[in-house]
C-alpha cells in the first residue's frame, strides 16, 4: 500500500504542483488549503503518513496547527514536514519551536521534496 501525505497550503498552485510531483513518486495525496478544516484528513480512520503543512496560512499557522497535533496523541506520531519561503535560519528556528520533524525551505524542486519526504518516512 502506498504512502499516504497530506499537504496543507494555501496557494493553489503549490497545493496541485507537490500533489503532482508527490503521486508521481507513488503517494497517495490529500490536500486542504486551511489548517483549521484539515482535521478530517488526519484523524481519518487511518492517520496520513506525513503532513506537508505551510508555515503561513490563514485562520491559523502551521507552526500552531504543528503544536497542536504534536500535544494529541492521536497525531503525535505523524511526522509533520514544514515548508516555507521564509529564510532558511528562521524556518530552522520555527520548526524546532512548534515540534514539527524537518522542513522544506520554497521553491523546491520534486527531487529534493521526494527525497526529503522519503527520508523522514525512513527515519
Amino acid at each position: 500500500m502506498s504512502r499516504h501525505i497530506v499537504v496543507i497550503d494555501d496557494c493553489p498552485v503549490t497545493l496541485e504542483m507537490v500533489k503532482d510531483y508527490l503521486a508521481e513518486a507513488g503517494f497517495r495525496v490529500s490536500t486542504c488549503d486551511c489548517a483549521v478544516y484539515s482535521n478530517h484528513l488526519i484523524y481519518a480512520r487511518r492517520p496520513p503518513d506525513l503532513i506537508l503543512l505551510d508555515v503561513m496560512l490563514p485562520l491559523m499557522s502551521g507552526t500552531k496547527k504543528a503544536k497542536a497535533l504534536k500535544s494529541r496523541e492521536r497525531s503525535r506520531d505523524i511526522p509533520i514536514l514544514l515548508m516555507s519561503s521564509k529564510e532558511e535560519v528562521e524556518l530552522r528556528t520555527l520548526t524546532a519551536m512548534a515540534g514539527a520533524d524537518g522542513y522544506l525551505p520554497k521553491p523546491f524542486s520534486a527531487a529534493n521534496l521526494v527525497r526529503t519526504i522519503r527520508s523522514l518516512l525512513a527515519a
